[in-house]
């Protein structure tokens, strides 16, 4: 567990697994927010809004390069994101409840990642 300051906030975690989520909030953030802005820039800046529909993402998912970095920023957002709330529910909830939310917000995690991944391996263009 992470040790309090004088102004009662959170300081570096001492070891274990609370040192490595840590140091992945930061790692991942840092990641995301390049992976975010990049998307952005190729949805919205450099496409016009009327080019972007199923045709272009089934033409834009025909290149490897594309499936991993949507690949990418799908686990890395799920995984920071389910790691911020595991640390508000240990912040707010103790014991049972604690416990039992932890495990299912896992459950849910778990799944949105087996279904997203899935739906960006397995896409295949229908008509063409």
């Amino acid at each position: 567990m992470a040790e309090t300051n004088a102004y009662g906030t959170r300081s570096k975690p001492s070891g274990g697994v609370e040192l490595y989520a840590w140091i992945f909030m930061r790692a991942s953030g840092l990641l995301l927010l390049f992976l975010a802005l990049g998307h952005l820039f190729i949805m919205h800046v450099f496409n016009s809004i009327h080019v972007i529909d199923y045709d272009f993402v089934a033409a834009r998912y025909l290149n490897f390069f594309w499936r991993g970095y949507d690949l990418v920023m799908l686990w890395l957002a799920l995984i920071h994101g389910l790691n911020g709330l595991r640390t508000i529910l240990d912040d707010y909830l103790k014991g049972f409840a604690r416990d039992t939310a932890v495990r299912m917000l896992y459950v849910i995690g778990i799944s949105f990642l087996v279904l997203g991944t899935y739906a960006i391996i397995a896409f295949k263009p229908v008509g063409g």
